[in-house]
């Protein structure tokens, strides 16, 4: 035997509602003075300054003074040393490999491998994020720098204008650097963490790995020894390539010889240190090794070999950068600090679920906005978390931030004393290292398959952006993605399901029941100007309130109305004059 319970229940607005059971607060009032009073409460408090709060405040926005007390010297120490000397031994050639990438000298690439990373340690989230020089962030600010500075057509590199010219290039690099800073603080400010969720997982893999040919076509020319002018712009990836092919037979055999014997020590033995990471307690520094042993072949008097030069030792003098070019570098420079900080907080957010800890979006734009902003004036390029040294610091036993110490140590010594040993390394050597070290973005191809199955538009996205980056160029490429992305999301709010509910399902048959009158009505999603007419489309086809369903039903009650009114007997009441009541049909 089944017994029915009716429910029933008042109808409230919101106003109603707060009326009669208050808001979250407790207040019941709802005019503009109790408003204005619990804004002043909030800002009261939030403006209230007391010790407690100021540490809080200190401890939230630099967060060395929370882990460092904490910090478990006996577990931690051994891990984030060997991690940290692991990364620092990485960080030589790849700065100076990066540097190039950014057409400046190679000094600078290992400035902007030292100060960028002290600077994150203090101030950043990610435990296990490894900042410094990045591919991609290198490629784009690259092109801004051959834009705006030219290789001259006669360059005599012994000089006082070659130095002049590579001033005005660094000038400009650390230009980038310092706007991409103040913008990040700028988001900071505002609480614009929460951008870095448009660039999503599809859009940042694609991009990578399309940015990732542009950096192997654009070191081709130092592979095979060829002085060629850097193309930037749209279609530069086809420009650069028909240029070399043009060049081929102006090629250095003797760069070819070293760049073909230094892919074929660095790709296995890369191949190696990915398969048995897990086993190996630390990877083979396979990099600094290759550098050491061209260092020693010492080849470029005889062969006409293009090596790297001078590196003065010692830190640099704290400079102003060409700041009179933010005009022309603002478009590029947002663009910059989209992608760089898209990266960081992807990978730190990716090691930080794999480890249990959090991080905050937040505190990441201050922590990269000060390192670049900072390391600007010591003539460094932007620089963000890199995913090759980030991998190799997280598998190497690393814990906490303090092995960004550790490698800063390695890159210290390397400035105040090693660094003018390698004026004799080939060029060749460091764009090996530069192709060979983006490995984990030409894999990215892998993902494609399963990103098949798990969502089609996705994997739209994923090529829309790739083919974009690769046929046009990087930052145009990047600008069509996103917004290719965010229109698939707009469509997609614009045909959200709706069904029809029953109001119950009875017996073992399952036999779904309707209430007479009465339809209940779901749709999946908001509703608001961009797909209302979708929603009124999928309600009248649910309900069957077509117009011309409507039109027939309001014809088909008013003729009822008709008849009832026809067949209805008027029944007339009269009073006489003695009041009583006299009926008449």
């Amino acid at each position: 035997m089944s017994a029915s319970v009716a429910v029933y229940r008042n109808i409230y607005t919101e106003d109603r509602f707060k009326q009669a059971f208050g808001s979250e607060d407790g207040s019941t009032s709802n005019s503009s003075g109790g408003t204005g009073v619990r804004l002043r409460e909030k800002l009261v408090l939030r403006c209230s300054c007391s010790r407690r709060a100021c540490v809080h405040l200190l401890k939230e926005k630099v967060p060395v003074l929370s882990w460092l007390p904490t910090y478990r010297l006996k577990k931690w120490i051994l891990g984030d040393t060997v991690a940290g000397l692991t990364v620092g031994i990485l960080h030589i050639p790849q700065g100076m490999a990066f540097a190039l990438l950014t057409s400046v000298a190679p000094i600078f690439g290992l400035y902007t491998s030292f100060f960028p990373v002290v600077l994150y340690m203090i101030f950043g989230t990610g435990r296990h994020v490894s900042t410094g020089t990045f591919a991609v962030v290198s490629l784009m600010t690259g092109s801004v720098v051959e834009q705006l500075v030219p290789v001259p057509l006669e360059l005599n590199s012994s000089s006082s204008e070659a130095a002049d010219f590579e001033a005005q290039r660094i000038g400009v690099a650390s230009a980038v650097a310092l706007l991409s800073g103040l913008i990040m603080l700028c988001m900071f400010g505002l609480q614009l963490g929460f951008l870095s969720t448009y660039l999503s997982e599809p859009i940042v893999k694609a991009f990578t790995s399309a940015a990732a040919f542009h950096v192997t076509v654009s070191q081709l020319q130092s592979m095979l020894g060829l002085r060629l002018p850097r193309h930037t712009g749209t279609f530069s990836l086809f420009k650069t390539l028909a240029s070399v092919m043009e060049n081929l037979p102006h090629t250095n055999m003797a760069e070819l010889l070293m760049s073909l014997v230094c892919l074929a020590v660095l790709v296995p033995v890369k191949e190696i240190n990915m398969r048995y990471r897990h086993r190996l307690r630390t990877p083979i520094p396979v990099e600094i090794l290759t550098v050491i042993v061209a260092y020693a072949t010492s080849l470029n008097s005889a062969y006409d070999i293009e090596i790297v030069g001078h590196i003065p030792a010692g830190f640099p003098k704290p400079k102003m950068p060409a700041i009179h070019t933010f005009p022309d570098i603002a478009g590029d420079t947002i663009a910059i600090t989209f992608v760089g900080y898209a990266v960081s907080v992807s990978l730190a957010m990716i090691y930080a679920d794999k480890h249990g800890y959090s991080i905050h979006p937040n505190q990441e734009l201050l922590a990269h906005g000060i390192s670049n902003t900072v390391s600007s004036f010591f003539t460094c390029f932007p620089s963000s978390a890199t995913l090759a040294t980030t991998n190799i610091l997280e598998s190497a036993g690393g814990y906490t931030q303090l092995s960004g110490l550790f490698t800063t140590l390695v890159v210290l010594i390397v400035l105040l004393l090693i660094g003018p040993l390698f004026y004799f390394l080939p060029k060749a050597v460091l764009a090996c290292i530069n192709v060979t070290s983006l490995r984990q973005m030409f894999l990215q191809f892998k993902d494609l398959p399963e990103l098949w199955r798990i969502s089609r538009i996705d994997f739209l996205v994923w090529m829309v952006t790739w083919l974009s980056v690769v046929v046009l160029n990087v930052d145009l490429g990047l600008a069509i993605g996103v917004v290719f992305s965010m229109m698939t999301v707009i469509c997609r709010t614009q045909r959200y399901t709706s069904y029809l509910l029953c109001s119950n399902i009875s017996g073992s048959s399952k036999i779904i029941q309707y209430l007479p009158g009465v339809k209940i009505l779901t749709y999946n999603g908001p509703i608001y100007y961009g797909n209302r007419s979708f929603f009124r489309e999928e309600m009248s086809r649910l309900l069957g309130l077509t117009p011309e369903n409507i039109r027939s039903r309001e014809k088909a009650r008013k003729a009822l109305e008709k008849r009832e009114r026809e067949t209805t007997v008027n029944t007339v009441v009269c009073v006489d004059n003695f009041g009583n009541k006299q009926i008449r049909c």
